[in-house]
């Protein structure tokens, strides 16, 4: 039995998403959340989990490195939430991308 999973019906079209890049295998689309300024998601279009993503970065990894260039010229931060404990609301695989004012140090 198939979850429903909002990212896979985002990359379908049955989802609306202000997409700003796409391709054959990612998609970059704007975070619904704004805790800072720029927020964005880069996802694979196929459904994978974060471990699958992270061993195959490639062309998730350029994308959200392109994107995050092109809307953040000052710096960006890239960040992966993996379980539970770290965060991870979806299960479809995905990177954000943070920018748009001074990051601070991590906590």
């Amino acid at each position: 039995m198939n979850r429903y999973c909002v990212f896979c019906e985002i990359v379908a079209g049955r989802e609306p998403a202000d997409v700003l890049y796409e391709n054959d295998e990612v998609i970059v689309f704007r975070n619904r959340l704004r805790w800072v300024p720029i927020m964005l998601l880069a996802a694979p279009k196929k459904h994978m989990t974060q471990s699958e993503l992270w061993a195959a970065m490639g062309p998730v990894g350029e994308a959200a490195q392109k994107v995050g260039q092109e809307q953040c010229p000052g710096g960006f931060r890239l960040i992966s939430n993996f379980g539970y404990d770290g965060m991870q609301s979806q299960d479809h695989a995905h990177v954000h991308i943070l920018g748009g004012m001074f990051l601070g140090e991590y906590a």
